[in-house]
């Protein structure tokens, strides 16, 4: 028997919403053939967006989405996405397939989709081949109101009032594909770039530098030495692959054994220890803690799916997808007075993504369903909780459970996640001082490589989690093998 144990009286940092944010990048078919179809598509839309998309985005809550890239981003002269379509210039994707961008997506159809979405954009700058002029001429152009020639620009291109941006990030991955940098260098760099990223009006800039990757510790002493004092945030990537060794292959995303399972977990799990270590790093240079951590790229990463192109890095979503989402998520909800964002990758149809299309045809991926079952922790309060369980696989040390607890208007939401692969959990849930018997609950569960195709959409669904004996102030709960459940509680 395993327990959790949950104090209402220990509240704790807010869960900001945005640690649930998306990332998507011009990369594959995630922006093209993804949400983008144009207004001329068959496909219901509106203004270009696939209408479908924007309504399961929208039952998710996203809170934030960051654009255009990725190492993209570093290659985007912003110009060359505004005006009249026909008018855009076209430009070579060096990065993901070599595929010739039409620029049909730009500026205002990104900012166009956030609206539609309800979120905050993210915006991500080029210091790789852009200017500091062309970085400051984009937040003229988006945010200013007034007489400029920018402004003139956005009105002439159909757009009189500005807009609200308030996250700009000042490069992407600049140790590497962002122009090779020297930790040094980058901060001279930033340092320089965000003293003219200068807010309009009430559009109050959150300057955003970029950080480190995995365990390169030194990147992150460097840059918080010599610009802690001149950003809002700074960022960390880590992706997580079953064997952690980019030069050899990065394994099936559907065709894999429990050993595989394990080991990829394990890599997930590290997430903690790397978010602990650029922390305390941090921390050395921010006492304050006035400096946030962004984890704006994070996720699984496989061989793509037979027969797609290389550079677009498809891969299909299995429950394996979803532990590691639930699993991380806790891991962010846990450091939630210092990781104020975080940005899956990505949206649609790249790496770990919410949905995946094909045609007119749509589907919602197991990972999308983790999002759905723990948007109740969005600006919650996170709760003191204990949990008391075992090992679920000896050889990689995987524990039998992760979870979140929470409370917001009245209510306590609890995420648990069972990571072992075989075994159920029987698990005591206490909560003193609150009235238990009102519990609901919603669970999704399959075997760790089920997941959904176009044939199969369904396969793998959120379902009411009813294996609930409800107590004053206690709930005793069944969990099957690889699941997640959300159970909600009136207090």
């Amino acid at each position: 028997m395993s327990r959790l144990n949950v104090n209402i009286h220990e509240k704790k940092s807010t869960i900001n919403k945005n640690i649930y944010g998306h990332f998507s990048e011009h990369l594959g078919r995630c922006i093209y053939d993804g949400i983008f179809v144009g207004e001329n598509s068959e496909i219901p839309n509106k203004k270009g967006m696939r209408s479908d998309i924007v309504e399961a985005l929208k039952n998710i809550k996203i809170p934030v989405l960051r654009w255009p890239g990725g190492c993209f981003a570093d290659e985007y002269h912003w110009k060359d996405g505004i005006g009249p379509v026909e008018h855009r210039k076209n430009m070579v994707n060096t990065h993901w397939g070599k595929v010739v961008e039409d620029n049909s997506f730009g500026t205002h159809e990104f900012m166009e989709l956030c609206e539609q979405l309800g979120c905050e954009p993210y915006i991500n700058g080029n210091v790789g081949s852009g200017t500091v002029q062309e970085m400051q001429e984009w937040v003229e152009y988006l945010t200013f109101d007034g007489i400029s020639p920018m402004t003139k620009l956005r009105e002439e291109n159909g757009r009189k009032e500005p807009w609200k941006v308030k996250y700009w990030g000042v490069g992407n991955e600049n140790w590497g594909c962002g122009g090779n940098m020297t930790p040094d260098y980058y901060a001279g760099v930033y340092r320089h770039f965000q003293t003219y990223l200068r807010g309009f009006g009430d559009n109050v800039l959150y300057k955003i530098a970029c950080g480190s990757h995995q365990k390169f510790f030194e990147w992150t002493e460097k840059v918080m030495e010599l610009a802690g004092q001149y950003m809002n945030a700074l960022t960390l990537h880590y992706y997580t692959l079953p064997t952690n060794d980019w030069t050899a292959s990065k394994g099936s995303a559907t065709q894999f054994d429990n050993d595989m399972y394990y080991k990829t977990l394990s890599h997930a799990l590290k997430m903690d220890e790397i978010i602990t270590g650029h922390l305390q790093i941090m921390s050395k240079y921010d006492p304050e803690h006035k400096v946030g951590m962004i984890v704006d790229e994070w996720g699984t990463w496989y061989d793509v799916e037979p027969g797609t192109n290389p550079g677009y890095l498809y891969q299909q979503n299995t429950m394996r997808d979803a532990i590691v989402a639930s699993t991380t998520l806790d891991i962010f909800n846990k450091h939630s007075d210092r990781v104020v964002m975080a940005n899956i990758a990505q949206l649609i149809n790249v790496l770990q993504a919410m949905i995946l299309t094909e045609g007119e045809k749509m589907l919602l991926t197991p990972t999308y369903h983790v999002f759905d079952l723990y948007k109740n922790h969005h600006d919650a309060t996170l709760l003191g909780h204990w949990l008391e369980c075992g090992i679920s696989d000896e050889d990689s040390g995987v524990p039998h459970l992760s979870s979140t607890a929470s409370t917001k208007d009245n209510q306590v939401t609890i995420t648990i996640t069972n990571l072992s692969a075989t075994e159920s959990a029987d698990v005591t849930i206490a909560i003193p001082d609150v009235d238990c018997t009102n519990a609901k609950g919603r669970i999704l569960t399959g075997s760790i490589d089920s997941f959904n195709d176009f044939d199969n959409p369904d396969n793998v669904v959120i379902e009411s989690f009813n294996d609930i004996k409800c107590k004053p102030d206690s709930l005793n709960i069944k969990l099957p093998a690889c699941s997640v459940a959300e159970l909600v509680v009136d207090a």
